[in-house]
């Protein structure tokens, strides 16, 4: 059974958040990362808009899971943070139960086991998902912080970007949900 993440009153979970044109850190330049955790020990979340070099069929292929299914091997796996580069995360949309899965909110859900790959495998899976690997996180208070400093604005999260967007219109497109035109936002801030 899926598992809640727990969060607080004050927490950015479910939140898209954006990186504005001022954030010269190479690792999160022109980023957008979903915040699937926030609480008073730190936030850890997804960037879903910076495709790795690897495809699903090579992250299949090393971990023994065969599939038929060439527009799923064709799909890019994101570079989804610099922590945990060796970890896979799959962002998804479903009910269905694997074995390391919490519940997100807005209908979306993380897992971090090898069922939910093998279930995509086998075209019983999630009908829309996104494999990552690793992840970025934040120590306590630091987030807040870089949001006080001007490095980042959020937005809800919007399950068609996530899913239908393409990678490379996905940081516009999520300032756009609040009518920001990034391109034109002053560069006065940002340090992450």
């Amino acid at each position: 059974m899926p598992r809640d993440i727990p969060t607080g009153p004050n927490s950015l979970a479910n939140q898209l958040l954006i990186a504005v044109p001022a954030l010269e850190d190479p690792t999160f330049c022109r980023t957008v990362a979903l915040i699937c955790q926030h609480d008073q020990n730190g936030a850890m979340g997804i960037v879903v808009n910076r495709p790795s070099d690897m495809l699903l069929g090579e992250l299949l292929q090393q971990i023994q899971v065969t599939t038929g299914d060439e527009i799923l091997r064709m799909h890019h796996v994101l570079a989804g943070g610099p922590v945990h580069p060796e970890r896979g995360f799959v962002l998804h949309d479903g009910k269905q139960d694997w074995d390391s899965s919490f519940t997100l909110g807005n209908g979306l859900a993380l897992t971090t086991s090898r069922d939910v790959l093998e279930s995509l495998a086998s075209g019983t899976g999630p009908e829309r998902a996104l494999v990552a690997l690793g992840c970025a996180s934040w120590g306590p208070g630091q987030l807040e912080q870089e949001i006080t400093e001007n490095s980042w604005i959020t937005v809800p999260a919007d399950n068609e970007l996530l899913f239908t967007t393409p990678l490379e219109s996905r940081w516009q497109a999520a300032a756009g949900r609040l009518g920001v035109d990034l391109i034109q936002m002053a560069g006065y801030s940002g340090r992450a």
